[in-house]
């Protein structure tokens, strides 16, 4: 195995719409809070407060993170319209950042083709300069899936729960032609090829500091 394990504590979750955090990093949510009853997660969502998503967002964050400690804050910008809503954006996730100091921030990329995961993605160095970040991934149609260069393996008992999870608690989403068993496990399996599992998710790390004396 090639990696550096860390002593977990503390997490933030971060999302642009209600379901990116389940889809990109419902599985290490899951290996997580399962290692490590009690943990805090703190899970930011830029859209869909005050609608049914919310309710089926804080539902489904429950079961990706059973055991945990969990907040969950979910505002209510318009989908698809964050650069017009930047400074809205920018000051919610302050606020986050002035209350949470977490080992470790799940995000999207930077390089994510939805104008809203980018723009978080891009707003997360801005709060959170001094933490690892990942940065998750999301199939869609736009056909963006890159090159990541961190993994985190999954069980076949994981990645069936994850996909079960999905389909559960995300009623709103299943008319979407790619919503599917298929099309998770499918990803889950190259990303596991990738880093000789069976399954996993996979993230990119755009700055790492190493301590290797300690």
């Amino acid at each position: 195995m090639i990696g550096l394990s860390t002593k977990l504590d503390r997490v933030v979750s971060l999302g642009a719409h209600c379901d990116d955090i389940a889809i990109g990093a419902g599985g290490t949510l899951l290996a997580i809070c399962e290692a490590r009853p009690g943990i805090r997660v703190d899970a930011f969502v830029l859209s869909g407060g005050g609608t049914d998503r919310e309710t089926e967002e804080r539902e489904a964050l429950r079961a990706f993170c059973p055991g945990a400690d969990l907040d969950v804050t979910v505002h209510k910008l318009p989908d698809g319209r964050l650069p017009a809503h930047w400074d809205e954006a920018k000051e919610a996730l302050e606020e986050l950042r002035g209350r949470t100091d977490p080992d470790l921030v799940l995000a999207p990329r930077t390089d994510d083709a939805h104008q809203d995961h980018r723009g978080l993605a891009q707003l997360v160095p801005t709060a959170y300069r001094d933490h690892l970040v990942l940065g998750y991934e999301i199939v869609k149609w736009d056909g963006d899936l890159g090159r990541p260069n961190a993994y985190q393996a999954l069980s076949a008992e994981l990645a069936e729960k994850k996909v079960r999870l999905l389909q559960q608690h995300y009623p709103s989403q299943r008319h979407r032609p790619w919503y599917d068993r298929e099309a998770f496990l499918g990803l889950a399996r190259i990303r596991g090829i990738e880093c000789h599992a069976r399954y996993a998710e996979a993230f990119q790390v755009t700055k790492l500091n190493l301590d290797l004396e300690g």
